[in-house]
C-alpha cells in the first residue's frame, strides 16, 4: 500500500527510529533535570529567604528563559559557547569540551530552558514553609545546613517534586534551543523532538505521527505524576468555622 506522498506504508519507521531519538531525549532530559534542579533549589531557597534589594530583579532573570522564545535562548548559547567566543575556546582549549554540536550543548540547551520550572515551584514551596519552625530548630541549636535538610526540604519536598517533573517534560520536548546549539546529527543530538520536525519536512508523516504519539503519552504519565505531587490547600470545614 502507498500512502498519498508517495511512501509504502509498511516503510513509514523503523524501531530505530524511535528508540534512538527517544534514548536521547530522555538522557538530555535526566541530566538537565538534575543540572537545573540542583541550581533551581538552591536559588528558590535564597530568594525565599532573602531581603535583598535585588532579589526581585533576580527572580525576573531566573524566570527569563520561560517567556522569551528558545531560538533566543539558542542564539544567546551560540554567542557564549560558540568556537569564536572566549567561553567557548577557554572549554575547547582547556577541557577540551566543545558545546556546540555535540549532546552536551544539548542538555545545557535544555537544562535552561527547563530552569523556571523548577525554580518558581521550589520557591514558592519553601516560602509555605513556617519560619518558626526554623527559628525553632536555630533555638535547639541546629546549624543552617541542619534546618534546610531536615526541616526546610522535608516541607517543601511535594513542591519541589512537582516543579521537577514539570521540568523533566519540558526538557524532555525541548526543540528550538537545543536545534540551536546542538544541532540535528542522528544517533548524537537528534532528540524525538527534532526527529518530528525532520520526518515532516521529509513529508513522512506516518512516523512523525508515531513519534509524536510516544512523546506524548511519556510526557502525560510525567504530567499526571507532577499533578498528584502538587500541594494542594485543604478545605476549611464550616463546622470548624
Amino acid at each position: 500500500m502507498v500512502s498519498s506522498r508517495g511512501q509504502t506504508v509498511g516503510s513509514w519507521l523503523e524501531p530505530a527510529e524511535v528508540i534512538t531519538p527517544l534514548w536521547l531525549s530522555l538522557k538530555v532530559a535526566l541530566w538537565a533535570t538534575v543540572i537545573s534542579s540542583v541550581a533551581g533549589v538552591i536559588l528558590g531557597l535564597y530568594l525565599a529567604r532573602s531581603r535583598n534589594r535585588l532579589r526581585n530583579l533576580l527572580d525576573t532573570l531566573c524566570t527569563l528563559p520561560m517567556v522569551l522564545p528558545p531560538t533566543v535562548l539558542g542564539y544567546y548559547l551560540l554567542v557564549v559557547f560558540g568556537s569564536q567566543s572566549s567561553v567557548g575556546g577557554w572549554l575547547k582549549q582547556s577541557l577540551g569540551v566543545t558545546l556546540i554540536f555535540s549532546l552536551e550543548g544539548a542538555i545545557v540547551a535544555a537544562s535552561i530552558v527547563s530552569f523556571p520550572l523548577i525554580f518558581k515551584p521550589a520557591r514558592a514551596a519553601f516560602e509555605t514553609v513556617d519560619p518558626r519552625l526554623e527559628q525553632a530548630g536555630r533555638v535547639l541549636g541546629v546549624s543552617e545546613l541542619g534546618i534546610v535538610l531536615r526541616i526546610s526540604l522535608p516541607l517543601a519536598w511535594r513542591g519541589i517534586m512537582a516543579g521537577v517533573m514539570l521540568g523533566f517534560v519540558r526538557a524532555l520536548g525541548e526543540f528550538g534551543a537545543t536545534l540551536m546549539v546542538a544541532g540535528s546529527i542522528p544517533g548524537k543530538t537528534q532528540t524525538l523532538s527534532i526527529a518530528i520536525y525532520e520526518a515532516v519536512q521529509a513529508g513522512r508523516d506516518g512516523a512523525a505521527n508515531v513519534m509524536a504519539l510516544v512523546i506524548s503519552v511519556v510526557c502525560i504519565v510525567f504530567l499526571l505524576i507532577a499533578t498528584r505531587l502538587t500541594p494542594r490547600r485543604h478545605a476549611v470545614r464550616g463546622d470548624a468555622i
